[in-house]
């Protein structure tokens, strides 16, 4: 299977893996990568990479939304493979050295089995490496706030709920939020498309996801890319109330 790779903006390709998505912010010869996919995706995000005139040599940094398998599966691989750091914020580098985990549970997937979609995607995430052990052996926190010097300059916004340490990513010179799944905008889970919450089982407390969208809702711009689902082309605010508004 193909990645589909779209560039949305100068320098901005989204990504659309097996399930989840990517990003690769582009600047002369080097690449920032926000998020990896599953560990099943590395051929797609080589390919990927590839696609956009780059290699994995030249990826400065990868950055990670949050730890979870499906944004995780090849940042060690890069890491352990090409020297490339990983960072995240800082509450949630444990998370990525699996001190802890703070992803849906087996016991929760089955409770919900019989909701629409559940079966399909949890087999297909099984396939992919859900369930693997993918561990980042030396994960950084970000290392200055505000914008990082990095290709395409993102700038990571905390946005707890879905797992303590998420972080989103805001380009606000391209008018660009990378939401990761602080935000969506579609899931095989769901049965609705558009701006939205995940659902209720893959938040490790819903009630600070449902108040992050408040954080994303004060943020300029007028392109979301999300890591599930479509990208979104639209006022981010209207987006984030959108999905709030959804969720209560």
């Amino acid at each position: 299977m193909q990645a589909d790779v779209r560039q949305v903006a100068e320098g901005i390709h989204l990504v659309h893996g097996s399930n989840t998505n990517w990003v690769i912010l582009t600047e002369g010869d080097e690449m920032t990568l926000v998020d990896t996919g599953y560990l099943g995706d590395r051929e797609q995000l080589l390919a990927s990479l590839a696609a956009v005139g780059g290699a994995p040599e030249a990826v400065a940094a990868v950055l990670i939304t949050h730890a979870h398998n499906d944004h995780l599966g090849s940042a060690e691989y890069l890491r352990c493979t090409y020297g490339t750091p990983v960072y995240l914020h800082e509450a949630e580098v444990p998370h990525a050295r699996r001190e802890f985990l703070q992803q849906v549970t087996m016991g929760q997937v089955v409770k919900n089995s019989w909701r629409p979609g559940v079966l399909p995607w949890s087999v297909h995430a099984l396939r992919s490496g859900g369930t693997a052990h993918v561990p980042v052996a030396d994960p950084e926190p970000f290392p200055a706030a505000g914008a990082l010097d990095l290709p395409g300059r993102p700038v990571p916004v905390h946005t707890p709920g879905h797992t303590d340490g998420h972080a989103a990513f805001h380009l606000p010179q391209a008018g660009v939020l990378i939401s990761g799944d602080a935000l969506a905008s579609g899931h095989p889970t769901s049965r609705i498309q558009g701006p939205q919450l995940l659902p209720d089982m893959f938040h490790h407390e819903r009630a600070r996801a449902v108040a992050s969208l408040d954080v994303l809702a004060a943020l300029e711009g007028e392109l979301l890319l999300p890591g599930h689902g479509p990208l979104y082309r639209g006022p981010v605010r209207e987006a984030a109330l959108q999905a709030k508004e959804r969720a209560l």
